[in-house]
């Protein structure tokens, strides 16, 4: 049983080890959040073949539609016989046979999802992708995995990061190449951090417009990953191509844009800029904010941010009436913010909580929303449409911030239209 009217939990009282129960959950139509299907389609000139029931295929399809790319995509059905017969992995095989020889075009790579159902029958997925490597030796093969039932395991999400680089080859290195991995969104060019990386030394896969230039990645001497979720794919991948990697995780605190940019100076053996302008030019941006938007109540919201604690606080210093957060959990990277904003009266709200179907009641007028589901949630047209900090990165992200929330505050959208569109910053056939 849950309460009809969920109240939210007290920061000064939560228990960061833990912020809420796991039990029956709810998925709010806030959509502009990456999934597998998108993250597979960054690879160029690739095939994604999805292995799954009718049932799960249905969002996968949709997905594909929505983007633009059903010309990349195709499925093989599990039926329940396959589960019993001994023929799955025979199947998987041929069905994804049958699809390669019918294209007028083989594609370079095929990236090869399968189910929670092949995991809970043990399928030998090596099996079936040895038959076809050898069956189809120009193309690169490689295991993707649709398994949301697996939640004692890795998710699905750090997984599809992982296997997206996983087709990379060691190359000889070139000591000046630095790539960004595991972003789903392109990284931002204006960022303060190109005054240490020169340009043209700087990769991502958002850059790479064929396979060819995907494969050229090998290349690469050092990887850099900035979101959570991607820092298991670039350690991974540094790993086993025998290069070096460095976590420097996005951040909306001073202090930790200073110690990222130092550890990267550091590695590279150059000097460090002078960032004391970047950071009063993002402190003037904030006081311009603060002077438009008052004490009007905000939410934060982890799908915009992948540390809404550590935003929350920031903003808290910065003189913003921050009210509330929605996060399922506590990232330990955030816990020093996450204490510092006990001094404050900040209620949290969880995400996926069945009891949040109720969407949440508040005595004010009007609420500014930093992220999709805060907009859902608190029914406010006034909201900042960012996903994963939309690639932004150091000084020049909160400067962005600061004028998003801005013009979040003066000109309302249509959140029923906006969060409508699945995959932030991708095509859609939806209008």
């Amino acid at each position: 049983m849950f309460k009809e009217n969920p109240l939210p939990v007290k920061i000064s009282q939560a228990n960061k080890a833990k912020l809420f129960d796991t039990g029956l959950e709810y998925n709010p139509p806030a959509r502009g959040g990456w999934n597998i299907v998108h993250t597979g389609m960054l690879l160029p000139e690739a095939r994604e073949i999805f292995v799954c029931p009718q049932g799960c295929l249905r969002g996968v399809i949709l997905t594909a539609a929505e983007m633009g790319t059903l010309d990349r995509l195709s499925s093989v059905v599990v039926s329940e016989e396959e589960m019993f017969d001994g023929s799955l992995e025979e199947n998987i095989a041929e069905g994804s046979a049958d699809i390669l020889d019918r294209l007028e075009k083989k594609p370079s790579a095929v990236l090869l999802y399968i189910s929670c159902i092949h995991l809970f029958t043990g399928c030998d997925i090596e099996n079936v992708l040895s038959r076809l490597r050898e069956r189809y030796p120009d193309i690169d093969f490689t295991d993707c995995y649709m398994t949301p039932t697996m939640r004692e395991e890795i998710s699905p999400d750090v997984k599809m990061r992982i296997q997206l680089y996983s087709l990379i080859k060691p190359l000889k290195e070139n000591k000046n190449i630095i790539t960004l991995v595991g972003n789903d969104m392109p990284p931002d060019t204006e960022s303060e951090i190109f005054d240490i990386i020169e340009r043209e030394n700087f990769r991502d896969i958002h850059f790479c417009n064929t396979y060819s230039d995907y494969l050229s990645l090998g290349e690469t001497s050092l990887f850099i990953t900035t979101r959570p979720s991607a820092k298991q794919s670039g350690e991974i991948l540094a790993q086993r191509l025998g290069r070096k990697h460095l976590y420097l995780p996005v951040s909306f605190n001073f202090e930790n844009i200073e110690k990222n940019y130092s550890l990267l100076c550091t590695y590279l053996g150059v000097l460090k800029p002078d960032f004391t302008p970047y950071k009063e030019k993002a402190l003037k941006a904030f006081e311009k904010a603060l002077a438009t938007i008052g004490d009007t109540p905000i939410v934060v919201d982890f799908l915009a941010v992948a540390r809404p604690f550590e935003l929350a606080h920031l903003l808290c210093e910065q003189g913003f009436n921050v009210k509330y957060v929605i996060a399922d959990a506590l990232n330990p990277e955030e816990e020093e913010s996450f204490e510092k904003l006990k001094k404050y009266d900040i209620d949290i709200y969880p995400s996926v909580n069945v009891n949040m179907i109720h969407r949440v009641q508040t005595e004010y007028n009007k609420i500014l929303s930093i992220g999709q589901k805060g907009a859902f949630y608190f029914e406010t047209d006034f909201f900042v449409n960012m996903v994963y900090e939309d690639g932004l990165y150091g000084y020049h992200a909160l400067c962005r911030l600061a004028l998003l929330m801005e013009d979040a505050f003066l000109n309302p959208k249509d959140r029923n239209k906006v969060l409508k569109y699945k995959g932030h910053f991708c095509s859609s056939c939806l209008n």
